[in-house]
This record gives structure tokens, C-alpha cells and sequence, in this order.
């Protein structure tokens, strides 16, 4: 703790300090327990798709948790949508406001987000805002997944709106929501939960404010702030200036044939960071568009990977951050534009290219891309009583090689701390079995660190249904950096009872290729879904990567002895399973 602490704004020593910042973190904490204990949809209370936060007065973010990263920037856009329509002052306790408007600081239409005040001796002291993604929200497909070309038919789309006064909620309002989900019995739960995570956020700010008086607390607020701030231009600092331009690609928006590209400029200079996304393509007829919002946090969420991961996480984060997202691309679409797949697929390609741009800049510090998708995967069921519900699920992909090691496998992309469904808890609750959910061998990218592995996954619908898929990387894997090579590419499949396997996304078997979005896809009972992940990209040249660890690799399943021949260079005898060093000598020296 830097002794500037003491008295830099207001008289808060570095103890009352450092113990109030935990009070704010442990806030935020406690609300995600909550949200976790007592949702009742599954994508809430097993995948964990939510995410919570306090703010200041002045509402700037104070504290997150480790929940979403796509979602926790993002959530200030909205918090500041809600107080331009209700101004700070007009405010009282028990009024939570809600919005999941794309254009009013939103994302995707099914995340939530719910701000409420937290007052103290009649004055705010600060602001509690939980994020949660709703299963279901109507639309032309099970989860707003129609894939369509308008916002429309992705669902009820909720401006500012005072959804509880004296915390009882708007019955009208409530009744709307009702009525627009093919899951209401979700909807009350979900609710509840909301509201238990605000009012324990709300419970510790005052509870803090009552120990150390209310002009203490928000001296420390300001302090944490500018403490952050501080680090995050430190850490900028050793990052030689400047300007390192990079490109990733979507496969698709659903329409064209051609894949859209985000183009990245970092201009680094001294303690600051400017990105720039002009060159980025114009907004998509299809439905991958990503509103402002969503593309500044993802840019914000990219760079703290690899500048301070180890401050607190708070609004000091942004301020040596600037942003240029041009207007009328599709990293900037204005209404009427389509965006249910910003979070999943087009925040993890902003993050691919601000990677490999920073790969340029510090070379020793950046990993492989990602898997860079969410995989988001939600299919409507009916059982043989003809009760409808909604299924979704995130199969994870591989993080790309470090400086250090080899990528982890089957991990959530960096755009959320999401988990996969748990089998056991799917078939309880659906009519599906999991077939498999295994690791994907040579699904990595090649390097002298590897990246992590995809996966198989494949469910079995025992009932009725229509799939919906939203994935990318189906033309080409995700890359690597310094001299890394590609991951393999993703792809969906239709299995039939009598054998037949149908590429339904992805490349076919004679090289055409098919739309990795999907909607309202029919299955029939006994019929299988078959997803294919990729890895991570690879760090380093793969003839670099000892000769011992490839063989291992391919002792452990990870990776064929065709692939160890053609990517690492090196040969394995297939009778022994030992190394023939001599030709790997010549494979590596040729």
C-alpha cells in the first residue's frame, strides 16, 4: 500500500482504507452467492451467467466481481441509461430500475440489468447493479436465437423502467415479462434472486457507512478509484509506445457469405491507450452486431488481461483507456440492427485482434487466442406430456499457449467465468442425455507451447426439439502468436439413429462449407446434436516444443501421430510408440 494513501482524499489511513476496499469486494461477492443460491432458471444458477457490482454516488463502478467480463463495463452504460431517465436526485429507497435495451447501454436482449440506490442518512451513497442472462425472452427462437434482421425478433427489449418502488415490484410490468418467455416459471424466481443480491450489496455499504461514517466511506471510494487508476498507467507504462494494428474475422453475420472483420489499432503512448476500430466492417444485415456498450467493454476487458489484472477491479480501469468504435459499423449499429450474438461471438473476436496487436508490443506476455466463442447453444424441448421448457449450455473451447506453459482445455472464453452445464443437472431437468462431453484431440494449436484443447460434445434429444447454435470458427482456427500456428476449426453435426452424420455448421467432408448459426434446427426423439470445439492458438514455433512433450501428448491422447509429424516435426514409430529421433532431426532441420 503506497503511503499516498494516507490523507489523499479526505483523512483515510491506509488500514481503514485497505479494509473498506474489501468491504466493497466482499459486497459484490456475497450478491453473486445469492444469485447463485436462489435463481431458479439453470443458466443462472449452474452456468452462472450473471454478473453483480457496486458503484459510487457519482455512479462510477467501485467494485466487481469475478463474474462476466463481457458484462461488467458494459453494466455502467446501462446504469447510466437508467439515470438519464430517472435523475440521481428524484431517486428514493426501494426503487430498482431495469433495462436490457441493446440501444440504452444494453448488449443482447437477455441480459438483464437491475440498478438500485443505496442511501445512507437519506443521501446515496451508492448503487447496487446485478446483470443476470434470462433463458428466454420470446422471439423467434428459443432464446432470441432467430438470427434474424431486425432487434425485434430478438425478443421483449425493456427500456429504463421503474420496475420496483419501496422494493415491491410493477405488477404490470411484471405481467409484460410474463408474457413475453416461453419459461415464466423462471421469471418470479429469477426475480427474487435479483432482489436478494441488491439488498445484500445494499446491507454492507450500510453497514460500512454506520462504522466509519458516511464521509469516510466515500473518501475511500474516491481514493480506490484513483488508486487503480494509478496502477493501470503504471502498467501501461512498460509497454513501449506505439501504434500495433491488428484483424479478426466472424465467419458470417447469417446472410453474406463473407466473413466480417474487426480492425484494432493501440496507439500506446506514455500512460495512456487509445483504440481505435476504424477499418472494422459496416453493420451487418444479420445478427452479430455489437452496440457500443458491449464493444467498449470487451476492448476494456482485453487489455486488463495483460496490464494490471492484479488491481481492483473499478472505474480507475478506463480512465487511461480511450475508445474510437466509429458509428455505422457493426461494432456501432444503430437501431434497428440485430445483435443477439454481441457478447458470445463478436466480444471474443475484438479480443483475438487486440491480442494479437498486443503480441506485437510484448511478445513475452500475450497468449494464443482463445477458442475466442462462447458456443452458445439453447434448444427448446418437449416432453411426451407436452410440457415445453428451454435447455441451453456453453460447450467450452481451449485458451491459447503462454509464454510459460501449454493453453488450458475446455474453458470458458475470457468473455465470461461461465460453467458448462453439469449433465446430471440437465438430465433432471430436461429430456436429453449427454452422450459425451470429451476432449477433442488435435483440436489444439500447434507451438512450442500449444494451445488448450477443445471438446466433443453431444446430446441426445429424448423428446421433440429445435436447436439453435450460435458459433464461428469454421473456416479457420483460432491464431497464434509467435510463430503458433491456427487451432483446428469448430463444427455442428446432425447424428441419425441409423448412422448417418450430417455437418449442419461448418465444413463438410468434401469442403463445402454451411452457416455455423443456426436457428430453429428440428430434432426428433433418439435424434443427437454433435458439437466439435476448437482449441486455443499456439505459442511459439512448434518445432521449438521438445520432442519428449509431443510424444506425451500423443501417449495421452491430445495429439495424433500424423499431426505430431506434420505440425511438430516429429516422427513416432506407431508398433512402439517411441520417438525415431533420427527423422524428427531431419523432419526439424529441413
Amino acid at each position: 500500500m503506497s503511503t499516498e494513501t494516507k490523507g489523499r482524499f479526505g483523512d483515510v489511513d491506509a488500514v481503514t482504507f485497505e479494509v473498506l476496499r474489501n468491504t466493497f469486494e466482499y459486497a459484490c461477492n456475497r450478491m453473486s452467492t445469492i444469485m447463485q443460491r436462489t435463481s431458479f432458471s439453470p443458466i443462472l444458477a449452474d452456468i452462472l451467467d450473471f454478473s453483480n457490482a457496486v458503484y459510487d454516488p457519482e455512479l462510477r463502478l467501485l467494485a466487481q466481481a469475478a463474474n462476466c467480463p463481457v458484462h461488467l463495463a458494459a453494466m455502467q452504460y446501462s446504469a447510466d441509461a437508467a439515470a438519464r431517465k430517472y435523475p440521481i436526485e428524484t431517486m428514493k429507497p426501494g426503487d430498482i430500475y431495469a433495462l436490457n435495451d441493446p440501444y440504452q447501454g444494453g448488449t443482447h436482449t437477455n441480459d438483464i440489468t437491475f440498478i438500485m440506490p443505496v442511501f445512507y442518512e437519506e443521501e446515496v451513497l451508492g448503487f447496487a447493479v446485478s446483470r443476470g442472462h434470462w433463458m428466454d425472452l420470446g422471439g423467434g427462437a428459443a432464446g432470441g436465437m432467430s438470427f434474424s434482421t431486425h432487434v425485434a425478433a430478438e425478443g421483449l427489449r425493456i427500456p429504463p423502467i421503474k420496475l420496483y418502488e419501496n422494493y415491491e415490484i410493477n405488477p404490470d410490468f411484471l405481467a409484460i415479462i410474463m408474457n413475453n418467455t416461453r419459461t415464466p416459471f423462471f421469471i418470479e424466481g429469477d426475480l427474487q434472486a435479483h432482489l436478494g443480491a441488491l439488498r445484500a450489496a445494499e446491507q454492507e455499504l450500510q453497514r460500512a457507512a454506520r462504522r466509519y461514517g458516511l464521509q469516510t466511506v466515500k473518501a475511500a471510494m474516491k481514493e480506490l478509484i484513483g488508486y487503480t487508476e494509478r496502477i493501470i498507467r503504471k502498467s501501461i507504462e512498460e509497454i513501449p509506445d506505439g501504434v500495433y494494428y491488428a484483424e479478426d474475422f466472424a465467419d458470417t453475420d447469417g446472410f453474406s457469405p463473407d466473413p466480417v472483420k474487426v480492425a484494432v489499432q493501440l496507439t500506446v503512448k506514455e500512460s495512456n491507450i487509445h483504440v481505435d476500430f476504424n477499418g472494422s466492417d459496416p453493420t451487418c444485415k444479420g445478427s452479430i452486431n455489437s452496440p457500443y456498450a458491449n464493444t467498449a467493454s470487451a476492448a476494456y476487458y482485453s487489455l486488463q488481461f495483460f496490464l494490471a489484472p492484479h488491481a481492483p477491479s473499478n472505474a480507475g480501469m478506463f480512465v487511461p483507456i480511450t475508445l474510437d468504435i466509429p458509428e455505422g459499423t457493426w461494432l456501432n449499429p444503430q437501431w434497428p440492427a440485430p445483435t443477439i450474438g454481441c457478447t458470445t461471438l463478436t466480444s471474443s473476436k475484438i479480443t483475438s485482434a487486440i491480442w494479437q496487436a498486443l503480441a506485437q508490443a510484448i511478445p513475452d506476455r500475450v497468449t494464443g487466442s482463445t477458442c475466442s466463442e462462447a458456443n452458445w447453444f439453447v434448444s427448446s424441448t418437449k416432453d411426451a406430456e407436452g410440457n415445453a421448457n428451454v435447455f441451453s449450455d456453453l460447450p467450452a473451447g481451449g485458451w491459447g499457449g503462454t509464454p510459460y506453459n501449454d493453453g488450458m482445455s475446455v474453458t470458458m472464453d475470457p468473455l465470461g467465468n461461465c460453467m458448462n452445464m453439469m449433465a446430471e443437472t440437465a438430465e433432471l431437468l430436461f429430456p436429453i442425455e449427454y452422450d459425451a462431453y470429451e476432449l477433442r484431440a488435435d483440436s489444439a494449436g500447434a507451438g512450442k507451447f500449444r494451445g488448450g484443447l477443445g471438446a466433443k460434445f453431444k446430446v441426445r434429444f429424448l423428446c421433440e426439439g429445435e436447436m439453435n447454435m450460435e458459433t464461428s470458427r469454421t473456416r479457420e482456427g483460432s491464431p497464434g502468436v509467435n510463430g503458433g500456428l491456427r487451432s483446428d476449426v469448430q463444427r455442428s453435426k446432425h447424428l441419425y439413429p441409423d448412422g448417418r452424420e450430417i455437418v449442419i455448421g461448418g465444413l463438410t467432408e468434401n469442403g463445402d462449407w454451411r452457416s455455423p448459426l443456426l436457428s430453429s434446427h428440428p430434432f426428433e426423439y433418439d435424434e443427437v446434436f454433435q458439437f466439435e470445439s476448437t482449441g486455443g492458438g499456439g505459442w511459439g514455433n512448434p518445432h521449438e516444443r521438445p520432442a519428449q512433450k509431443v510424444l506425451d501428448d500423443v501417449l495421452d491422447g491430445y495429439v495424433s501421430i500424423e499431426h505430431a509429424r506434420d505440425a511438430y516435426g516429429v516422427v513416432i514409430d506407431s508398433e512402439t510408440m517411441t520417438l525415431n529421433e533420427a527423422e524428427t532431426a531431419r523432419l526439424r532441420t529441413a
